[in-house]
């Protein structure tokens, strides 16, 4: 029979190995923080009075890997992964937000603009589903492109009426397989986006807005 004293030291030096591999953690995966690419554009020059109405802009509703910074990518049909480390600044829906409202800053046409972090009144808001912001093989497999899905709906604030809908879909290709290469190819497709989006908003909303005023002028009777 081993001793009492005995069998507690031999526990105490298996204890020692044991603890001291608890303490040796694998190092954390090094990763790159991208940030999303932008063109400098100059402001439009369609007119130099800005809009009367106001616009709020949304952050995009999105799930799944939508909703985290991870940079995704479709190598092949069905199968979603992600870039080895490597991942956006911010959380994919902000920084689609983000752009978009620079955008609208940029190009001047509105300049009562606020985002949904901001608590104040706005005639118009734009909301927004993600269903895709990856790059995406071509058939060919030689590049990947990227791929930005964006299903919009421009509101009335003051009668909650969808005025106005539109799916914008967005392809570029990356000039090389590499990650950097594809954040470039993801900045073009979000500059490309956000172009043609400023664009149909401001049209829809001038739309509406006439329509609207021209429905509040007062009708005087003829008189017999």
């Amino acid at each position: 029979m081993i001793p009492i004293r005995a069998r507690r030291s031999a526990l105490g030096l298996l204890c020692v190995p044991l603890c001291v591999a608890c303490t040796i953690l694998p190092a954390p995966e090094p990763v790159d923080i991208y940030l999303l690419p932008a063109a400098v554009i100059a402001p439009n020059t369609e007119s130099s009075t800005p809009r009367a109405w106001s616009l709020r802009i949304l952050r995009p509703e999105a799930s799944g890997q939508l909703v985290a910074q991870r940079i995704l990518v479709v190598p092949e049909p069905n199968r979603m992964s992600v870039y080895k480390g490597a991942s956006w600044h911010e959380p994919t829906p902000l920084l689609l937000r983000n752009r978009l409202f620079d955008a609208f800053r940029t190009d001047a046409r509105v300049s009562a603009l606020s985002t949904d972090d901001m608590r104040t009144y706005a005639d118009y808001e734009l909301a927004s589903d993600l269903s895709a912001f990856h790059s995406e093989y071509r058939p060919d497999g030689k590049v990947p492109e990227a791929v930005i899905r964006l299903d919009i709906r421009l509101i009335d604030t003051s009668s909650r009426r969808i005025v106005a809908s539109r799916v914008f879909e967005v392809r570029q290709a990356a000039a090389e397989r590499e990650i950097p290469s594809v954040v470039a190819a993801f900045g073009a497709a979000a500059d490309r986006l956000a172009a043609e989006l400023v664009d149909w908003v401001a049209a829809r909303a001038d739309a509406t807005w006439r329509e609207t005023a021209a429905e509040a002028i007062p009708v005087t009777p003829l008189q017999p």
